[in-house]
């Protein structure tokens, strides 16, 4: 069991108590909560869940099987901060005999977003399409998770750079393979990498929701953590209390080879629709680079409705 005997008054108490306390769990120095203490929360079961969640990925999943409506903000970034190319539009993904294809109601482009043949100009974009869109109709989907692992088999160039990135964005914690020098930096949960984190567990209100919080946050050159050993600076996770289903989450990445860097931050909402947990609002800003193609800055926003069979 993860926790026991939390009552509704212990988690009023998360949020007057100040208390904490560390506790030492298969070598993690974890900073544990007033309530958590009290409650008497399995700690070393509650991490394990934690490395073994697959309802954030899920929540993505759902999004083959069902319809719904999207408003999509990217803007491209110049070096100063201005808007070099953008595009704001509205889109249904409908469904039809097992396949699906997205349709455009509005779209507003501005600068090179597009380039002469009608393709993405920009790598950022290209992702988010990859995330989003299916102009070109997709079948025999589904959302099974148990059992499937992203994989880079077949993928090359710039497919293998975005199936990378949906890794770490999907499955944060995981070894990511294939990124050079990157080696085990993004598994954070690795027992090498313990000593460059802190954790921490808590119990907070979230839009109604008694939630966990889980933090993960490297540690400062001065607390003793090394910025080239980690590439996730900081992750936070709000779980439902009751059924450990991943309400939101927030983190920021970072990565420098040369040939290949990243910097970006992601905060993600999860909602429920009859018996799915989808993605509602997913915010992006950061900075992507890759070899041959020079660096990009880009901040997208897409917020997802409408949800039907």
């Amino acid at each position: 069991m993860i926790r026991t005997g939390i009552t509704i008054g212990l988690l009023l108490l998360a949020f007057t108590m100040q208390g904490q306390q560390k506790d030492t769990i298969d070598g993690r120095v974890v900073t544990l909560s007033e309530v958590i203490i009290r409650s008497g929360t399995d700690v070393r079961g509650f991490i394990q869940r934690v490395k073994e969640d697959t309802s954030f990925y899920k929540a993505f999943r759902n999004l083959r099987v069902l319809k719904f409506s999207a408003i999509n903000d990217i803007r491209m970034m110049n070096k100063k901060g201005g808007t070099e190319a953008s595009l704001f539009s509205r889109t249904r993904q409908v469904r039809s005999n097992n396949c699906r294809h997205t349709i455009k109601d509005e779209e507003q482009v501005t600068g090179d977003f597009y380039d002469k043949k009608g393709g993405y100009n920009y790598y950022t974009a290209s992702l988010y399409a990859s995330l989003f869109f299916a102009f070109d109709t997709v079948c025999n989907e589904n959302n099974i998770v148990s059992g499937t692992e992203r994989s880079l088999a077949g993928k090359s160039g710039m497919e293998k750079h975005k199936e990378q990135l949906k890794m770490l964005f999907f499955n944060p914690g995981m070894r990511i393979p294939g990124i050079p020098l990157m080696g085990n930096k993004a598994a954070v949960f690795d027992d090498e990498l313990a000593p460059y984190y802190h954790f921490s567990i808590d119990v907070q209100d979230r839009k109604g929701h008694p939630c966990y919080v889980f933090s993960v946050k490297a540690k400062t050159k001065e607390e003793g953590g090394d910025p080239d050993k980690v590439v996730i600076d900081e992750m936070v996770t709000w779980f439902d209390y009751s059924n450990f289903q991943v309400l939101a989450r927030n983190y920021t990445l970072s990565y420098g080879a040369g040939v290949y860097a990243f910097d970006v931050s992601m905060e993600v909402e999860i909602s429920p629709f009859r018996n799915y947990m989808v993605p509602t609002l997913i915010r992006y800003n950061g900075n992507w680079k890759v070899v041959m193609k020079g660096k990009e800055r880009g901040v997208f926003t897409a917020t997802l409705s409408d949800f039907s069979e």
